[in-house]
């Protein structure tokens, strides 16, 4: 018995040290947080592997209720626009962010920051005019990118629905 149970003990101590190191390797990746219980760990795997793909198809029409919001006051040029968004994906710690959003007429100063910004037109018409440019229409079937440090004019002239990812 004495021998058979010292072959196990080894058994569960070289299983004790893989899953120590698989462990490390998996905080290191920033898949699991120091410290999570092993059942965390794999409901986390479960909802991963049932819920996200690495491919994402961006609904046009989600049947979901967006967010609802408006322009920061201070940024409000004319008109009384409201947005809404459907946020679809977010992805690398919500740094990356794809859905579609929706404007009414109105004019905002546009300030991207640190912000990066593909948009494709769905519906509608806006005008958009950077900083010390000449104004660019934009319509249904559209793209454009506003990189990091945009600054300009947004006119939605027609209610606008665009599909965006945003990077931050």
């Amino acid at each position: 018995m004495g021998f058979a149970h010292g072959v196990g003990n080894a058994r569960r101590t070289a299983a004790g040290a893989h899953t120590a190191r698989r462990r490390r390797r998996l905080v290191a990746l920033g898949e699991v947080m120091p410290g999570m219980a092993a059942a965390d760990l794999l409901r986390r795997r479960l909802h991963r592997r049932n819920s996200m793909s690495l491919l994402k198809t961006i609904d046009p029409h989600p049947s979901f209720a967006p967010q609802e919001s408006g322009p920061l006051p201070e940024r409000l040029i004319s008109g009384d626009p409201a947005y809404k968004t459907w946020v679809q994906d977010a992805a690398r710690g919500e740094t990356v962010k794809t859905g579609v959003w929706e404007a009414t007429p109105g004019e905002t100063r546009s300030v991207k920051g640190e912000l990066f910004e593909f948009c494709h037109i769905l519906s509608g018409v806006i005008e958009i005019t950077p900083d010390g440019g000449r104004p660019v229409i934009y319509k249904a079937g559209d793209s454009f990118v506003m990189k990091p440090g945009f600054v300009g004019v947004w006119k939605t002239i027609e209610t606008v629905r665009k599909i965006y990812l945003t990077v931050s």
